[in-house]
Order: C-alpha cells, then sequence, then structure tokens
C-alpha cells in the first residue's frame, strides 16, 4: 500500500495514543450504518456479547472489593498483563469479573497494548483458546493494526486469513472486515498494508470476488494499493479464467498510478495467451518493451507453451532462438513445452533429440519431462523405448509418479500386453515405488474384460498385502467376470470376502450371482441369495425374477415357479410376461390343459393378463394333447 499519495491522511491518523484531539484517518467516506461489533458465528467458540458503548456506572460498584468491581475489568486484566502473570492466575484473579468481560473490555485492552504487541497478542489468544471466547470482527481488526505497525506481517496475515475462515462459516449476514479495518484507526495505530494484506488473504482464501471488491473499495476511499497485491488479484482472476476483469484490474492500476513490473506483464501475457489472439500479443509485447521491461524467462516459456499448445511449432521455435539472442537462456520448462508439443504432433524422436539437448547443456530433468516422453512414445505403441526411459529414471534417482507408471501400465494394455504390464507392476514394486488405487484398478477391469478372473483374483491377494482395497464395482467386476467363466462357487466366495471386509454387496452383485446360480440348476440356492438380498433392503428386479422363474422351469419344477411368480407380483409388484409365459409353456408341453386352465385363473385373480404369445402356446398344448400318437398308429 502506497503511503506517498496518502501522506496527509496517514499523518492525521498516526498519532500518540494520548492525543485527545479526534483523529480521521480518512475524508468522509459514505459508509452505510455503523459495522456491527460482532456476528453469530457456527463455531465452537462463544460469541462475545456486544457491550454497552459506555462504561458501567453503577455507583454501587465502587463499594465492592477492586477485583470484583466490573470498572475495573480492564485496569486489572492491564496490570496483570505488564506484571507478566500466567494466564491461569490472571484468570483466577478476575474469575468474578469475566462475564463482564465483553467487545468493548477487549478492545480497550488491546489499544493500551499498541506498543506491546506480544502482550496483546498473548491476552487475544487467551480469549479465543482459554476462555474459549470469539472475539468480534472489530477485536481481530484492532489486533491485526497492532501487529502491522510491529511488523509483525506473517502474524497479521494469519489472524485475517483466520477472521475470513470464522465469518465464512456464518449463517447470519457477515461483517465488512474492509469497513471494520477503517474504523479501527479513528482508535489505534495503523499501517495501510493492512489494506494489502486484505487483498492477498482474500486471493490465498479463494475468495476471488471478495478480493476484487475490496481492491475497489480501497481505490475508493483514496488508496493505492501496492503491484504486489494487485499481481496477486491479478493472478487470482487469471485462474478463474475471469479476463475481462483482468484487464479492468489493470486499466485502474493505470489510472491510479500503480506500476507494473514484470510480473504483471507476465500475468497479462499469459491472459492474451488464453485468449490465443496472436496480434494482441505482440502489440502488448511491444508495449511492454517500450515500458522498458524486457522479457524474461517466464514471458518466453509462458508464449512459447502457447504456442505448443495450438501447435504452431514454428512459432515456438523461433522464439527459442531469439531467447538465446536477447541473452535468456533456456530452461527445463522451455525445453518440456517444445517436447510435449513435438509429441503431440507425433514428432517423438524430434522430442527426444530436444532432451538431448537439454541434457548437454546440463540441466536437470525430472518427472515430468520424462514422462512427456514416455506418454508420446506410449501413444505411438513404442513399449521398449517407454521401458527403457522408465528405467533411466529410477536409474538417475528421479521417482517415477503417478503419472509415468499409469501411463505406462496403460500402454502396455492397449498393446494387448497385460501380462508385461503386470510384470511391469512387480518390477516398480521391488524398486519400493507405490503403486496407486487407480492402476490395480485398471488392471483388475482389463484382466475381467480379457476373461482372466483367476489371474485379476490372484493380483488382489498380492496387492491387498499393499493395502490395496478395491471398491463395490471392481469387486463386482470380477464376480461378473468369473460368473461367465462358470465359476460360481468362486464368485461366491469372493461375495463372502465382501462381506468380511465391510463391503455390502448391491444390486449388481446379486443379480451376477443369482442369474449365474440359475443357469447351472441352482435355482435354490439363487433363490435363498434373493430371500438374503431382500432382508438386507434391496428389491430384486425383473432380470431376478425372470432368471429364478425359468431356472425353475428348467428344472421342471413349475409349483416352486408359480409360487415365486405369485411372491414377485404381491411383494413387489413385478409382473413379467415373459415369465409368465415361460410357466405356461411348461405346462404345454406338459399336455396337462386342466392344470394350465387352472393355472390362467389363479394368475388373472393376481394382475397377469395373457398376450400372443401365451395363446400361442396353449394352441400348441392342445394341437399337442388332441394328435394322436404315431408310435400307437403303427402298432395298429
Amino acid at each position: 500500500m502506497s503511503r506517498a499519495s496518502t501522506r496527509s491522511v496517514t499523518r492525521s491518523c498516526v498519532l500518540p495514543t494520548n492525543s485527545r484531539r479526534r483523529r480521521k484517518p480518512f475524508p468522509p467516506i459514505n459508509f452505510s450504518p455503523k459495522i456491527s461489533a460482532f456476528s453469530s458465528s457456527s463455531s465452537a467458540l462463544q460469541t462475545i456479547p456486544d457491550s454497552p458503548s459506555k462504561p458501567i456506572s453503577n455507583p454501587l460498584y465502587n463499594f465492592l472489593p477492586q477485583t470484583q468491581n466490573p470498572n475495573n475489568t480492564v485496569n486489572l486484566i492491564c496490570s496483570s498483563l505488564k506484571l507478566g502473570k500466567p494466564h491461569l492466575a490472571l484468570q483466577n484473579d478476575i474469575k468474578g469479573l469475566l462475564p463482564h468481560l465483553g467487545a468493548r473490555e477487549i478492545s480497550r485492552v488491546l489499544l493500551r497494548f499498541q506498543s506491546d504487541h506480544s502482550s496483546a497478542i498473548a491476552f487475544f489468544n487467551w480469549v479465543k483458546n482459554d476462555l474459549g471466547l470469539r472475539p468480534t470482527t472489530q477485536n481481530y481488526c484492532i489486533a491485526v493494526h497492532i501487529l502491522a505497525c510491529c511488523k509483525k506481517f506473517p502474524k497479521a496475515m494469519n489472524l485475517l486469513r483466520e477472521l475470513i475462515v470464522l465469518l465464512g462459516r456464518d449463517v447470519s449476514p457477515k461483517d465488512d472486515i474492509f469497513r471494520s479495518l477503517v474504523s479501527c484507526t479513528e482508535d489505534c495505530n495503523w499501517d495501510p498494508v493492512v489494506f494489502d494484506m486484505l487483498i492477498k488473504a482474500y486471493v490465498k482464501a479463494g475468495m476471488i470476488s471478495d478480493g476484487l471488491c475490496t481492491f475497489r473499495k480501497i481505490v475508493e476511499v483514496g488508496f493505492v494499493p501496492s503491484v504486489v497485491s494487485c499481481n496477486c488479484l491479478l493472478n487470482g482472476l487469471v485462474k478463474l479464467n475471469r479476463i475481462d476483469q483482468c484487464w479492468d484490474v489493470y486499466e485502474e492500476m493505470g489510472r491510479i498510478g500503480i506500476h507494473p513490473n514484470v510480473y504483471t506483464f507476465n500475468i497479462l501475457i499469459n491472459v492474451l495467451c488464453k485468449d490465443g489472439d496472436v496480434e494482441k500479443v505482440n502489440a502488448f509485447m511491444e508495449k511492454m518493451e517500450e515500458e522498458g521491461f524486457d522479457p524474461d524467462i517466464v514471458t518466453y516459456n509462458t508464449l512459447i507453451s502457447s504456442y505448443c499448445r495450438k501447435g504452431r511449432m514454428e512459432d515456438a521455435f523461433y522464439l527459442y532462438k531469439i531467447m538465446y539472442r536477447r541473452g535468456v537462456v533456456p530452461d527445463m520448462v522451455s525445453y518440456t513445452a517444445l517436447m510435449n508439443g513435438l509429441c503431440k504432433q507425433g514428432k517423438v524422436r524430434e522430442a527426444h533429440q530436444i532432451f538431448h539437448r537439454m541434457v548437454d547443456r546440463g540441466l536437470d530433468q525430472d518427472a515430468v519431462t520424462y514422462n512427456t516422453l514416455i506418454s508420446g512414445y506410449c501413444r505411438e505403441g513404442k513399449m521398449q523405448e517407454c521401458r527403457l526411459l522408465l528405467h533411466e529414471m529410477i536409474r538417475k534417482g528421479i521417482c517415477p509418479d503417478d503419472f509415468t507408471c499409469r501411463v505406462v501400465v496403460e500402454g502396455y494394455g492397449k498393446e494387448g500386453k497385460l501380462l508385461s504390464a503386470l510384470n511391469l507392476v512387480v518390477e516398480l514394486h521391488k524398486f519400493q515405488i507405490s503403486i496407486s488405487r487407480g492402476i490395480y484398478d485398471y488392471l483388475m477391469v482389463a484382466l475381467c474384460r480379457e476373461n482372466h478372473p483367476f489371474a485379476a483374483k490372484s493380483l488382489l491377494e498380492r496387492s491387498s498385502q499393499d493395502g490395496y482395497l478395491p471398491g463395490l464395482d471392481i469387486y463386482n467386476k470380477l464376480i461378473e467376470s468369473l460368473c461367465e467363466s462358470h465359476y460360481v462357487k468362486e464368485a461366491l466366495l469372493l461375495k463372502a470376502e465382501m462381506v468380511c471386509k465391510n463391503i455390502k454387496p448391491d444390486l449388481t452383485t446379486y443379480r451376477t450371482l443369482i442369474c449365474s446360480l440359475c443357469q447351472t440348476n441352482r435355482t435354490a440356492e439363487g433363490e435363498s441369495l434373493m430371500k438374503e438380498m431382500a432382508e438386507s433392503g434391496l428389491a430384486p428386479d425383473l432380470e431376478i425374477c425372470r432368471a429364478l422363474i425359468k431356472g425353475y422351469c428348467n428344472e421342471k419344477d413349475v409349483d416352486k415357479a408359480e409360487a415365486l411368480l405369485g411372491f414377485f407380483a404381491k411383494g413387489f409388484q413385478v409382473f413379467d410376461s415373459e415369465s409368465y409365459n415361460a410357466l405356461v409353456q411348461v405346462l404345454c408341453e406338459d399336455g396337462d390343459m386342466a392344470k394350465l386352465l387352472e393355472l390362467q385363473e389363479r394368475m388373472m385373480k393376481l394382475g397377469f393378463a395373457p398376450n400372443s404369445l401365451t395363446f400361442k402356446h396353449v394352441i400348441h398344448g392342445l394341437w399337442k394333447t388332441a394328435t394322436p400318437d404315431k408310435k400307437k398308429l403303427r402298432v395298429l
């Protein structure tokens, strides 16, 4: 925050604390109603009630002992602090006066210790931590002013961020921290830097809109924020892609006389690169040079990265050459951006040459540099080169990160070399490189998709020793793969293992197992699973109903099939015509038409209605019973 533009304002503010003149830190500012001294909170701290604006005036208090007179609360606390009494002793001394310790008393104590920030903050923390009270916004602002005046900027910033978090939890309308900071300048020494700190605190808390609003308020009352706080705000706006507001802040900086620095220009170069307008970028670069700023490594890297993302490799390499002419040496970021651009165009060999050039010039490589090359080779299916680069990383002491491992494992998967991927995982494990859950999940699903359920189960057993616990979806994939390969027994054991690990089976789990059991003539076991499922609160669906009915029909257990059909209709409102027709077909094939007619009558009462397929089965049954047996005719 600039003092030069507000010299007259500051001179009238920073007066000795014993001055009787009323201090007016700002020209008249038309704030809306006075800021509240406290706000309700959802915090665990008890909110301090607002104190009367005047001292307690009951004359009877004067007859009380000093330690019981509410009018002496502030004096007693200040005396104890000057004597350096521990907080426990202080609390015992004024135990009877603690109910009278309100926001006004806290402010008065803080103001008396403006020149002794250690005692002031010790008292402030005692109120918060030991007494369990929540100071008001005004109390916080006075403490921030005291720390800022004593040049304890990190502590002041921490208090501001703490206040922002507290107010962010409030349900009620929030206090205006800026307005509170302004109002406190009438009573305490202050430094305009607190307003810069407030902008930065809001940005660091991710509250960019509040930071922008504070910037505008500061400008409105006549102060000039520092270029550092403006850069912080610009950076926050860029991250949220609020491009128009970036330019608004930049124009306002020029209007009020804030001189941008190289960091400002680099931020705005990044903004222009996001827009993708090359003419604007060039014009801004010229303006930057006219202002006396030479592009630095950050400027060039921003431009090179932008050109590479857009596939404009000629422009990127032109800038790369210009850097040398202007005495700016490319760094690892420059080379990595060029390598990334080449790899995206399928020019991995050329990217590898850039990599060698970087090594020859003595630049250190990191995981990002290697990842760029490795992912490029993976896209081309050149897994041998990927593996060599991976070994080179480990040999140089660069630990492959999750991206490295996943790219190579998935590269093997795309090439249909799952065995190589599994061997790589074992190899990485030997090098004590951690394998993420995402990689194990990928391998499990890939093995199941390729119908290798036992290989997936073996991987699960090995990886569980490293703490890997798959989710429900992975267990379902493995159970489905086992069932498709007709290993229902192993699938049931896996389901029991899930339950032991507190992973609750869902509808998909039960459906897969029940359908598989019914297909292998184990319908009774499937029915037991269905009942277990219903008891756990899961309602069976149409597919489960159909599987059980057809299973019993295939086993010629008509009574069971009919009972289940009625059970699903009454209990779960599942009326499946296909299941009903399967039951009708069994009876028609047996030729028991009387039993069929009785079944139809019972089913119609439940809500089942025959359709064209039902009539087809019935007609076929009637024709079958009416046609003489050919063998008997031959005998006759």
